[in-house]
């Protein structure tokens, strides 16, 4: 197994003013434990980024302090991001103890293929994306992997306890619990097209008045015909 390990500070700069760090590519953090009192320590973000890229939530990352022989056997239990950046604001380090089981959430991986996913006949849906185990640190997972070529109906599910893992893993997350499941695919909804047909207005409804004539309640328009003229008398 790999070992990662990562350099940390002590650190001095409390409350708003950790905003500095941040700026200089340091990342404020607190190293407690079951045993130990609560110590403020601070990182490199890149350094940082690189070892929890590959150990995540669930390998050991071997905190080394500043001016301590010895490295510290931690998980990390609590990453606060900058919801605008992504950036990383606090970071908890738990350190354990290794003769001690402890609980962790490992990832649900995916695993193989279904004929109705594959041929848009079924969606895949899936429930759970952690599975919450206990287990000496050691031991603890990097993911609990679920097959989906055994799903050929619409219906067929994997509930935790299809789960495969070994004798000293104790799953903790309820083994009824479904973890992924075949739904039949959402039809799109057929809008009808309504195609707007004219209608003639005819008869007494409204028929076009003929050039001259007048509408309804208006005037009758003045005739452009002149009046005859009364005959000359002789």
């Amino acid at each position: 197994m790999q070992k990662f390990i990562l350099k940390a500070d002590k650190r001095t700069v409390l409350g708003s003013k950790v905003k500095q760090l941040r700026r200089q590519g340091i990342v404020p953090a607190n190293l407690f434990g079951k045993t130990i009192p609560s110590q403020a320590i601070q990182v490199n973000a890149v350094e940082f980024n690189r070892a929890y890229k590959e150990a995540g939530e669930t390998s050991l990352i071997w905190v080394q302090v500043e001016g301590e022989e010895k490295e510290r056997p931690t998980l990390v239990t609590g990453v606060s991001r900058n919801p605008m950046t992504g950036d990383k604001n606090h970071i908890d380090f738990h350190q354990v103890n290794l003769k001690e089981k402890v609980t962790a959430n490992v990832p649900v991986e995916i695993i193989g293929e279904s004929e109705l996913v594959a041929t848009n006949a079924a969606v895949l849906s899936q429930s759970l994306n952690e599975i919450e185990v206990e287990a000496l640190p050691t031991d603890i997972p990097e993911n609990i992997t679920f097959d989906i070529s055994s799903l050929k109906e619409i219906g067929d599910h994997l509930k935790v306890s299809d789960a495969k893992v070994g004798a000293e893993v104790e799953i903790k997350t309820d083994p009824e619990q479904i973890v992924i499941a075949l739904q039949e695919p959402m039809k799109e909804e057929v809008i009808p097209v309504v195609e707007e047909v004219s209608e003639e207005i005819t008869g007494a409804e409204g028929e076009t008045p003929a050039e001259g004539e007048a509408k309804e309640g208006e005037k009758p328009a003045a005739s452009e015909t002149k009046p005859a003229e009364a005959p000359k008398a002789e």
